[in-house]
C-alpha cells in the first residue's frame, strides 16, 4: 500500500456515480439511429475512454462517413435527457463517506474522468461534490484518451503530489491500464453493476468502499 499518502484520485463513472447504463442507453440509441449493429466486444473496448476517443474507434471500424465530433453531441444530447429525467440515479453505495473520509483526514481528493467537463459538473452539482475536490479534469479536454496514463499524470500534477503518494480508484481496465503506467497504485472498484471488467492488473481490488477505512 502507499506509504505517506497525500492525493486520492477517483474516476467518476461506475466508481462515484451509477451512471454506466444510461452511457450505454446514450450509445446505443446513436448506434441505433445509425443502422449499426455494435458487438458487446467493440462497446466493451469503449469502456473509460473519452466519447471522442469511441466514436473515432467507431468511425474507423465501420468507415463512417460522419465525423466523430457530430456523434459525440449527439450522444452528450441523449444522454443529458436520461439524467435529467432519472429521478433514480444515485450515487454509489458508500462513495460518499469515504469521499468525507478522505477529505476529513486531509487528503487532496482529484477527479478524473473521461467524460466531459459539463457531465462531471452537472453529476457535482446533482450530488453537491464540488466542496470536497481541489480539481477536476475531463479526459474530453486532453490529447490522449484512456488507457493512455496523461490524464492521471496530470491529476497528480494538479493534486500537487508525487505520484508515489497517490492513489487511483478505477472501475475500467483501460482505466487500470492507465494509472498502471502513470506509476500510480491503482484500487479496482469491483461495480456489481459492471460485468465486462476484469480488474485484473489493479494492485489491489474492492467490493465495498468500506474496506478502505481498515486500510487507509
Amino acid at each position: 500500500m502507499v506509504q505517506n499518502l497525500e492525493c486520492v484520485i477517483f474516476d467518476m463513472d461506475g466508481v462515484i456515480i451509477d451512471s454506466e447504463e444510461l452511457h450505454k442507453k446514450a450509445y446505443y440509441e446513436v448506434f441505433e439511429a445509425l443502422g449499426l449493429s455494435v458487438s458487446d466486444e467493440l462497446y466493451t473496448s469503449f469502456t473509460g475512454s473519452s466519447t471522442l476517443n469511441a466514436f473515432q474507434k467507431l468511425v474507423a471500424h465501420f468507415s463512417l462517413n460522419t465525423p466523430p465530433e457530430t456523434l459525440v453531441l449527439d450522444k452528450r444530447k441523449r444522454y443529458v435527457d436520461f439524467f435529467e429525467n432519472d429521478p433514480n440515479l444515485k450515487l454509489i453505495d458508500g462513495v460518499e463517506n469515504i469521499i468525507q473520509y478522505f477529505y476529513n483526514k486531509g487528503y487532496t481528493l482529484v477527479l478524473a474522468s473521461s467524460s466531459a467537463m459539463v457531465n462531471i459538473n452537472r453529476v457535482f452539482d446533482r450530488f453537491n461534490l464540488h466542496q470536497y475536490f481541489t480539481a477536476k479534469i475531463s479526459g474530453a479536454d486532453l490529447k490522449a484518451s484512456k488507457p493512455h496514463p496523461e490524464i492521471f499524470e496530470k491529476a497528480a500534477s494538479l493534486g500537487e503530489s508525487e505520484r508515489n503518494k497517490c492513489i487511483v480508484i478505477e472501475d475500467s481496465d483501460n482505466g487500470i491500464q492507465a494509472a498502471n503506467d502513470a506509476g500510480i497504485f491503482v484500487i479496482g472498484y469491483k461495480n456489481p453493476l459492471v460485468t465486462n471488467q476484469t480488474l485484473k492488473n489493479a494492485d489491489m481490488v474492492i467490493s465495498k468502499y468500506e474496506e478502505l477505512i481498515e486500510i487507509l
